[in-house]
């Protein structure tokens, strides 16, 4: 049976960052919805699996939003479901997004016993001055108690951090960085701030209120963020993933980088499934009550769009790109890619072990290096 990843989006969040353009929406209380929203996740569910026929799980991700409020029953209920519709030959990786609240960590427990063993938890600074900036619900306290009990609770912790704020400088993201690799965690995710159009942000800089830093000076902080991991024994799996060790990357991230197919549920959620002897694209209804409605009216909330060989062969450059280990040549050589030898020659890409891969200096420029070979 070919294995088949599982994406569930909870768009629900107790506060909105002014940085983010997620489908999210502010949790208020309303427990009717959110019911009927968890209902709804299930049956569309269930649904897209009777498109498949029989396959393999091969790894779950709860994202958002904030997942980590869900009720842990319905995280319990959903990971059974998924195990009964796909069952898998041995051990699956169930990530759950969290926040370091004090109402996220009282559930900790309840996850882990629902079926959660990785938790990635959104810490996104140790500095209050940044956390207060960010717009972060929580202090660089309860970040780190937050931390300290999920490390207590789950066989594997990431979390995540967002560099390059206003007057922040490369030595002092250095610093930070050092601070967070010595928590106990076995993978980091640093972000480089952007300004997302339709974002509180995004509008900020359109009003000439805040700026990202100059290009030089961003890619000083991509650079140090590799040196100082890599240092400490966190390899760059992926542009803003590093793990210590091949069993400490994010199982789920790396199959839908490699192709493999994945199930999106939740408003707003993607997908890359095949049937029919073809790869389709899905998206779903972005609107929250909308989306419950279509799934009551059609068993889904999912869009279709068939995908041709060469939209599969150029995803998958791009998808795969990202990671150290490249992407299969296999995958895209359905592509005319002129200037590939040009861009190896001169030290942006190379391929080994029949992978097209970028190279350090490649992947500085990932966005314009792809723009190059797919021009």
């Amino acid at each position: 049976m070919t294995p088949v990843a599982l994406y569930i989006h909870w768009p629900y969040c107790a506060r909105i960052c002014p940085y983010c353009d997620f489908n999210v929406t502010r949790d208020r209380g309303q427990i009717a919805t959110q019911t009927a929203l968890f209902e709804a996740i299930l049956a569309d569910l269930r649904t897209q699996a009777s498109w498949l026929g029989p396959r393999e799980l091969a790894s779950v991700f709860f994202g958002g939003g904030t997942p980590s409020l869900m009720s842990p029953e319905w995280v319990a209920a959903l990971i059974d479901e998924a195990r009964r519709l796909f069952p898998p030959s041995g051990p699956v990786e169930i990530t759950l997004e969290a926040n370091p609240t004090d109402a996220e960590i009282s559930r900790y427990q309840a996850f882990r016993a629902a079926g959660i063993n990785r938790l990635s938890i959104g810490i996104q600074s140790l500095d209050d001055t940044a956390l207060t900036f960010l717009g972060r619900n929580h202090s660089a306290r309860e970040a780190l108690l937050g931390l300290d009990t999920a490390l207590s609770v789950f066989e594997r912790v990431s979390l995540d951090l967002i560099y390059a704020l206003p007057g922040q400088t490369p030595e002092d993201w250095a610093a930070e960085l050092k601070r967070a690799a010595a928590l106990g965690v076995e993978h980091i995710s640093p972000y480089q701030l952007s300004l997302e159009p339709d974002t509180p942000f995004g509008r900020a800089a359109r009003r000439g209120k805040l700026s990202l830093p100059a290009p030089e000076l961003g890619e000083a902080f991509y650079y140090t963020t590799q040196s100082v991991l890599n240092d400490l024994g966190f390899e760059a799996y992926e542009v803003s993933n590093h793990a210590k060790g091949l069993a400490a990357r994010s199982a789920h991230n790396v199959n839908i980088w490699e192709g493999v197919d994945y199930i999106g549920v939740g408003p707003g959620a993607h997908g890359r499934i095949s049937y029919d002897n073809a790869r389709h694209a899905t998206v779903s209804e972005s609107d929250l009550r909308t989306y419950i409605v279509r799934v009551g009216d059609h068993g889904t909330g999912v869009e279709h769009e068939r995908l041709s060989p060469n939209e599969s062969a150029e995803e998958a450059l791009m998808l795969g790109l990202r990671l150290i280990d490249g992407v299969r040549l296999e995958r895209i050589e359905s592509l005319s890619l002129i200037k590939r030898d040009d861009l190896i020659h001169d030290g942006f890409l190379d391929i080994r072990n029949d992978r097209l891969r970028a190279t350090d200096k490649g992947r500085v420029v990932l966005d314009r290096l792809l723009l190059e070979l797919l021009s």
